[in-house]
Protein backbone atom coordinates (compact mmCIF):
# COMPACT_ATOMS: atom_id res chain seq x y z
CA UNK A 1 0.00 0.00 0.00
CA UNK A 2 1.47 3.70 -0.86
CA UNK A 3 1.15 5.84 1.79
CA UNK A 4 0.79 9.38 0.69
CA UNK A 5 0.83 12.71 3.26
CA UNK A 6 -0.05 16.08 2.77
CA UNK A 7 0.01 19.08 4.97
CA UNK A 8 -2.36 22.42 5.16
CA UNK A 9 -4.89 24.20 6.83
CA UNK A 10 -7.20 23.90 4.64
CA UNK A 11 -9.43 26.74 5.98
CA UNK A 12 -12.58 27.70 3.61
CA UNK A 13 -12.68 24.32 1.66
CA UNK A 14 -12.87 25.21 -1.87
CA UNK A 15 -12.45 23.26 -4.98
CA UNK A 16 -8.84 24.14 -4.94
CA UNK A 17 -8.18 21.95 -1.86
CA UNK A 18 -10.44 18.96 -3.25
CA UNK A 19 -8.65 19.26 -6.57
CA UNK A 20 -5.08 18.57 -4.74
CA UNK A 21 -6.46 16.13 -2.48
CA UNK A 22 -7.85 14.46 -5.49
CA UNK A 23 -4.50 14.61 -7.29
CA UNK A 24 -2.59 13.46 -4.17
CA UNK A 25 -4.76 10.44 -3.65
CA UNK A 26 -4.32 9.39 -7.40
CA UNK A 27 -0.72 9.39 -6.42
CA UNK A 28 -1.38 6.31 -3.78
CA UNK A 29 -3.60 4.28 -2.11
CA UNK A 30 -4.21 6.08 1.35
CA UNK A 31 -3.93 9.72 1.98
CA UNK A 32 -3.31 11.26 5.35
CA UNK A 33 -4.12 15.04 5.75
CA UNK A 34 -1.59 16.83 8.76
CA UNK A 35 -4.40 19.28 9.45
CA UNK A 36 -2.45 22.84 10.95
CA UNK A 37 -3.53 23.76 14.72
CA UNK A 38 -5.01 27.08 15.47
CA UNK A 39 -2.26 27.18 18.05
CA UNK A 40 0.06 25.71 15.05
CA UNK A 41 -1.29 28.24 13.02
CA UNK A 42 -0.92 31.28 15.62
CA UNK A 43 2.29 30.72 16.05
CA UNK A 44 2.38 31.06 11.68
CA UNK A 45 0.52 34.28 12.05
CA UNK A 46 -1.59 32.69 10.41
CA UNK A 47 -5.83 32.99 11.67
CA UNK A 48 -8.43 30.58 10.35
CA UNK A 49 -11.55 31.33 10.19
CA UNK A 50 -12.80 27.79 11.05
CA UNK A 51 -12.01 26.26 14.24
CA UNK A 52 -9.40 22.88 14.14
CA UNK A 53 -12.43 20.68 15.20
CA UNK A 54 -14.54 22.07 12.52
CA UNK A 55 -11.77 21.95 9.30
CA UNK A 56 -11.33 18.55 10.70
CA UNK A 57 -14.92 16.97 10.25
CA UNK A 58 -14.94 18.67 6.77
CA UNK A 59 -12.09 17.26 5.24
CA UNK A 60 -12.56 13.50 7.04
CA UNK A 61 -15.90 13.88 5.08
CA UNK A 62 -14.07 14.36 1.87
CA UNK A 63 -13.85 10.92 0.03
CA UNK A 64 -9.95 11.17 -0.81
CA UNK A 65 -9.14 11.39 2.44
CA UNK A 66 -8.40 8.47 4.68
CA UNK A 67 -7.20 10.17 7.85
CA UNK A 68 -6.48 13.29 9.48
CA UNK A 69 -3.91 14.36 12.34
CA UNK A 70 -3.04 17.30 13.89
CA UNK A 71 0.09 19.05 12.27
CA UNK A 72 1.40 20.58 15.84
CA UNK A 73 4.87 22.29 14.51
CA UNK A 74 7.34 22.76 11.52
CA UNK A 75 9.73 19.65 13.55
CA UNK A 76 7.09 17.14 13.56
CA UNK A 77 7.35 15.77 9.74
CA UNK A 78 10.30 13.28 10.02
CA UNK A 79 8.09 11.80 12.94
CA UNK A 80 4.98 11.68 10.84
CA UNK A 81 7.09 10.43 7.92
CA UNK A 82 8.55 7.22 10.34
CA UNK A 83 4.85 6.96 12.07
CA UNK A 84 2.69 6.41 9.29
CA UNK A 85 5.14 4.96 7.08
CA UNK A 86 4.83 7.71 4.20
CA UNK A 87 6.15 6.73 0.24
CA UNK A 88 5.48 10.38 -0.41
CA UNK A 89 4.79 13.66 0.98
CA UNK A 90 2.93 15.64 -1.48
CA UNK A 91 2.35 19.79 -1.25
CA UNK A 92 1.38 22.76 -3.32
CA UNK A 93 4.44 23.82 -6.01
CA UNK A 94 4.37 26.78 -3.95
CA UNK A 95 6.57 25.17 -1.38
CA UNK A 96 9.00 24.06 -4.02
CA UNK A 97 12.58 24.92 -3.33
CA UNK A 98 11.24 26.13 0.51
CA UNK A 99 13.34 24.47 3.89
CA UNK A 100 10.14 23.28 5.05
CA UNK A 101 9.81 19.94 2.84
CA UNK A 102 12.61 19.34 0.79
CA UNK A 103 14.61 17.84 3.68
CA UNK A 104 12.18 15.21 3.53
CA UNK A 105 13.35 13.43 0.50
CA UNK A 106 16.01 11.57 2.45
CA UNK A 107 13.16 9.62 3.93
CA UNK A 108 10.59 9.44 1.10
CA UNK A 109 9.17 11.16 -2.37
CA UNK A 110 8.53 14.58 -2.31
CA UNK A 111 6.11 15.89 -4.90
CA UNK A 112 5.29 19.17 -5.39
CA UNK A 113 1.86 19.54 -7.57
CA UNK A 114 0.39 22.83 -9.45
CA UNK A 115 -2.07 25.05 -7.34
CA UNK A 116 -5.60 25.33 -8.83
CA UNK A 117 -5.66 28.78 -10.53
CA UNK A 118 -8.13 31.25 -9.58
CA UNK A 119 -8.81 30.22 -6.05
CA UNK A 120 -7.19 31.00 -3.00
CA UNK A 121 -8.51 30.94 0.80
CA UNK A 122 -6.77 34.65 0.94
CA UNK A 123 -8.70 35.29 -1.89
CA UNK A 124 -11.89 34.18 -1.14
CA UNK A 125 -11.63 35.87 2.56
CA UNK A 126 -11.01 38.88 0.79
CA UNK A 127 -13.80 38.90 -1.38
CA UNK A 128 -15.90 38.06 1.13
CA UNK A 129 -14.77 40.65 3.26
CA UNK A 130 -15.54 38.32 6.02
CA UNK A 131 -15.46 38.89 9.59
CA UNK A 132 -12.57 37.63 12.11
CA UNK A 133 -12.00 34.10 12.97
CA UNK A 134 -14.62 32.69 15.29
CA UNK A 135 -12.13 29.95 16.71
CA UNK A 136 -13.15 28.16 19.37
CA UNK A 137 -17.06 28.19 18.57
CA UNK A 138 -18.73 24.81 17.59
CA UNK A 139 -18.94 26.10 14.11
CA UNK A 140 -21.09 23.13 12.52
CA UNK A 141 -24.40 22.90 14.86
CA UNK A 142 -26.57 20.14 15.66
CA UNK A 143 -29.17 19.21 13.17
CA UNK A 144 -32.59 20.15 14.90
CA UNK A 145 -34.38 16.62 16.62
CA UNK A 146 -31.39 15.06 16.85
CA UNK A 147 -30.56 14.16 20.36
CA UNK A 148 -26.91 13.11 21.45
CA UNK A 149 -26.17 9.73 22.99
CA UNK A 150 -25.57 11.62 26.35
CA UNK A 151 -28.84 13.21 26.60
CA UNK A 152 -31.84 11.83 27.54
CA UNK A 153 -35.25 12.85 26.43
CA UNK A 154 -37.69 13.50 29.56
CA UNK A 155 -41.13 12.40 29.55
Amino acid sequence: MKRILTYGTFDLLHYGHINILKRAKALGDYLIVALSTDEFNEAKGKKAYHNYETRKLMLEAVRYVDLVIPERNWEQKIEDVKKYEVDMVVMGDDWAGSDKFDYLQEYCEVVYLPRTEGVSTTKIKKELALPRAINGLNQIPEPRGVVKQTEKKVK
